[in-house]
């Protein structure tokens, strides 16, 4: 049985590593101050994804990321592991959208690719941590949907049916669903597989129109920016295709900030710090004497 598969990932500032400069005064987050990973999630989804693809020879793996030019970053990355291929939706209409706005790109973009079985995502991104754009994006599909997923265990011919292990509170639980479906992916799932050196080097010069728009013409040593330009007329799969909120038909007041009813007041970075520290040794008395005491100042009780 081969699969059509879309993968949802998203290119998020490094949440370990936030500043002062963190947030512009619109209230977004100023991406440019901080270093840009790959969200750790959707990389346990995209790994989901490729067993699948193991599993069922024919089956393709798609990529569908929104963000600036340079999230073309996160395409490659996908190429790099076994993708097959993917889209970025980049338009400045879609900055600044909160869940429900990005939600709504998400599924005009995956309504013009029309041929889907699966709809992966990892759980939620660290930059937000809502995880509610890919029960969203089920919602405004309408289609089944499984949350928290450790494993997809199986993907059926006949049945047109997956089964799923997720970990819910208190313990683990096997589900089945219908195909079409949307798939979140939990962190504590199988890690993602390393990059493969073939397909680094065959898709090392994978670029955008965005990317390739910003090259200057030569590095300082006089070397062209761009190297092998005819690789991007012969090699078609190199060129990461891009979609603005024209290419997907939607609907300018539904994205963006215009579409987005969430305003960020604040960002700010805690770090959590002990005053003070008790050692017990666990003796009955101990264990009492601690107990009172925390009956007394009303932590508990």
């Amino acid at each position: 049985m081969s699969l059509r598969i879309i993968v949802l990932a998203k290119q998020v500032p490094d949440t370990r590593n936030v500043g002062k400069d963190a947030m512009k005064a619109d209230g977004t987050i100023n991406r440019a101050a901080l270093p840009a990973i790959f969200n750790p999630e959707d990389l346990n989804a995209l790994e989901q994804a490729l067993r699948l693809k193991d599993a069922h020879p024919g089956t393709t793996v798609t990529l569908l990321t929104m963000g600036p030019g340079r999230a073309a970053e996160i395409i490659r990355e996908g190429l790099y592991r076994g993708a097959d291929g993917g889209y970025l939706l980049t338009d400045r209409a879609f900055a600044g959208a909160d869940t429900l706005a990005t939600s709504y790109a998400l599924a005009m973009a995956v309504r013009k690719i029309q041929d889907y079985d699966i709809i992966i995502c990892g759980r939620q991104a660290i930059d937000g941590d809502t995880a509610q754009v890919g029960p969203q994006v089920a919602e405004k599909l309408g289609l089944t949907q499984i949350t928290y997923a450790e494993e997809i265990l199986d993907a059926n011919e006949e049945t047109r049916r997956v089964t799923v292990k997720r970990h819910i509170d208190g313990g683990v639980e096997t589900v089945e669903g219908p195909l079409p479906i949307v798939i979140t992916v939990n962190g504590s799932a199988a890690p993602c597989r390393p990059r493969n050196a073939k397909l680094v080097q065959k898709y090392k010069y994978a670029l955008g129109k965005q990317e390739r728009a910003a090259l200057p013409a030569c590095h300082t040593d006089g070397t062209p920016a761009l190297r092998y330009p005819e690789l991007y007329e012969s090699r078609p799969y190199l060129n990461i295709e891009e979609w603005s909120v024209a290419d997907v038909n939607a609907d300018l007041a539904q994205c963006g900030l215009s579409g987005s009813p969430t305003k960020v007041k604040t960002i700010e970075n805690i770090v959590f710090k002990a005053k003070e520290s008790k050692t017990l040794s666990g003796s009955d008395a101990d264990v009492e004497n601690l107990i009172v005491e925390l009956l007394a100042n009303h932590t508990i009780g």
